[in-house]
């Protein structure tokens, strides 16, 4: 059946509230699918049949168990888990500061090392498969000056997702990731802000720079992410595992 049609299927999406998340999360319930939206900035008063909202911090071992409990008691079942929830530090690496690596490390790494684990114990013992996305970078494929942390946490990512991808295909859990490029988010406006300072130039000069690195003359947008993450939780990804699928418009292609 040449169709998206995630109806019946139940989705967590971490740092869903706003960003490439929240576009996620409108992609999945669009295609049919009930979603868990997980983030430190949302309420729980706010859920309903279709979706529900569960604040949690992903690098709290806790957290992430009671998030998954949540989902699963309001649901009855879970099918897709969308590892998004990141943060980016930025500083040249001989001054980066230990503090900085430690929280980027927490959220990016740590976060989707948590949530892979405990969502892939309640897939297994369901015996139903499932897919686990993970949203990289192309930073987990390229070094990046003044990301030295963010760098370091997107190639663990790949790492994890490499792993699991290999012990989880005998339960026919597929793990895949998604390596972004340069999306316009929030988090990336704020990044040339802060870049910007530190090299000295105008964050309007850098958006100009970013423009002009992507063959397909653009940055991305969330959708555009979205719209892979939605490909990967549905039936026509069954046959893969263990990738890093660049969505770069051309910017990365290894």
């Amino acid at each position: 059946m040449y169709t998206m049609d995630l109806t019946g299927k139940v989705a967590i999406v971490t740092g869903g509230a706003n960003g490439i998340g929240k576009a996620i999360a409108d992609a999945l319930m669009d295609c049919g699918a009930k979603v868990a939206v997980v983030d430190m900035a949302v309420h729980e008063k706010d859920s309903n049949d279709r979706i529900v909202y569960v604040p949690a911090d992903v690098s709290k071992s806790d957290q992430v168990e009671k998030m998954i409990e949540k989902v699963t008691e309001h649901f009855g079942r879970l099918d897709i888990l969308v590892n998004n929830a990141g943060i980016s530090t930025m500083d040249y690496f001989v001054d980066m500061k230990e503090s900085d690596w430690d929280k980027t490390m927490d959220v990016n790494a740590k976060g989707v090392y948590l949530c892979m684990q405990a969502a892939a114990k309640v897939l297994k013992q369901q015996g139903n498969g499932g897919k686990i996305i993970n949203i990289a970078s192309q930073a987990g494929k390229n070094g990046y000056q003044l990301m030295g942390s963010y760098v370091a946490s997107k190639h663990a990512v790949l790492g994890m997702t490499k792993v699991a991808g290999l012990e989880l295909a005998k339960d026919k859990i597929n793990v895949n990731a998604i390596c972004p490029g340069i999306v316009e988010t929030e988090m990336k406006q704020t990044e040339r802000v802060i870049g910007g300072k530190l090299r000295k130039v105008d964050a309007a000069a850098i958006k100009q720079e970013d423009d002009s690195q992507v063959p397909l003359g653009r940055t991305g947008t969330p959708e555009d992410i979205a719209n892979v993450a939605v490909f990967l939780a549905s039936h026509f990804s069954d046959y893969m595992t263990g990738q890093g699928i660049n969505v770069t418009g051309g910017m990365t292609m290894n």
